[in-house]
């Protein structure tokens, strides 16, 4: 089997065939133990049938420790391409020659997981391009990238080879920033441009932030509380102090990245068609300044906002879909 066809969700439902439940139960963050109730015996099977449908090497889930799928998922990843030949693009429908690219950059803290299930909301002829971040998922071993032009450099370099046909851009949050800022570098640099690029929950870049504007440096309670109030985060990851150690780092790293970068003081409109999408009930994000990306662009194509908070995308998957795939088309042509 090729990595490519090694997703998640082969993995999930396999564990579900062993505890024969519904696939839908095993989360990607449901403990093994504590709530799925995985005694060594079913564990010892699972890993056998993972050494089966994969080729990993034998006992590997076994003797890992992993305790949630999502970290079976980044084990069985990491031994089969090994750490020198992870990539940082997951693509959920591999096409030999796609009609046109999405690139989806995910927020601070987060990872491709995010857009889940969003390819069978697009075209059959179109690639999505999930990016992850380093610290994470199939990543989980490399360093995190805490400052924004070095995430741009590694980005641009993961998905050169892939810009040779028709691409959009499309970020939430920190990956607004992300994508925003990779689409500048390919402007410097007089590179290919994306038809279009969509921004989401992220307003446009300023030169003076606000005083509550950075995270990364709250305290640990004050940093999980904001999170709380956010929304978006579920109460499994800030209320339980073992799974918190494991993702504090990220998220500072991530917000560390945002808190100091450097907005262009004159930044030059990018010859680029631009869509804004956010969230009516975002707190962090209201409407104004999501229109303040209008100077950022020769071609500024509006903002669309959906039922919902920060992370009001998580609710309209299809809607939200069949809005990006009319503004490229209507970019392209």
């Amino acid at each position: 089997m090729t990595t490519a066809s090694v997703n998640i969700e082969d993995l999930r439902a396999l564990i579900a065939d062993v505890l024969e439940i519904d696939p839908e139960e095993v989360t990607d963050e449901a403990h093994f133990s504590d709530e799925l109730g995985i005694d060594s015996l079913l564990m010892l099977e699972i890993s056998t049938r993972v050494e089966t449908a994969f080729g990993v090497p034998e006992n590997t889930a076994v003797i890992s420790g992993a305790k949630t799928l999502a970290e079976l998922h980044a084990l069985v990843i990491s031994k089969l391409v090994g750490e020198t030949t992870a990539c940082p693009v997951i693509r959920p429908r591999p096409l030999s020659d796609p009609a046109a690219r999405l690139f989806l950059f995910h927020h601070a803290g987060g990872s491709h997981l995010l857009y889940r299930g969003w390819a069978e909301h697009f075209p059959q002829d179109w690639e999505l391009c999930l990016l992850e971040a380093p610290g994470r998922g199939q990543l989980q071993t490399l360093p995190l990238i805490d400052d924004c032009d070095r995430l741009v450099d590694y980005f641009h370099t993961a998905i050169a080879p892939l810009l040779d046909r028709p691409f959009g851009f499309f970020g939430h949050s920190m990956g607004s920033l992300i994508a925003y800022q990779l689409t500048r570098r390919l402007h410097h640099q007089e590179g290919p441009l994306p038809d279009w690029l969509g921004v989401s929950a992220y307003g446009a870049p300023r030169v003076e932030a606000g005083a509550d504007s950075r995270p990364h440096l709250m305290s640990d309670g004050e940093l999980r509380n904001w999170l709380r109030n956010v929304g978006g985060s579920p109460p499994q990851l800030l209320d339980n102090d073992a799974v918190w150690r494991t993702f504090a780092p990220v998220f500072r790293s991530d917000f560390k990245l945002l808190d100091t970068w450097a907005p262009p003081r004159v930044p030059e409109p990018l010859p680029v068609p631009l869509s804004v999408f956010g969230g009516h009930r975002d707190r962090l994000i209201d409407e104004e300044p999501l229109l303040s990306w209008r100077p950022f662009t020769t071609q500024f194509r509006g903002l669309d906002r959906y039922e919902g908070d920060h992370f009001y995308l998580m609710n309209h998957r299809r809607p939200l879909a069949a809005a990006i795939t009319a503004a490229m088309r209507s970019a392209a042509s």
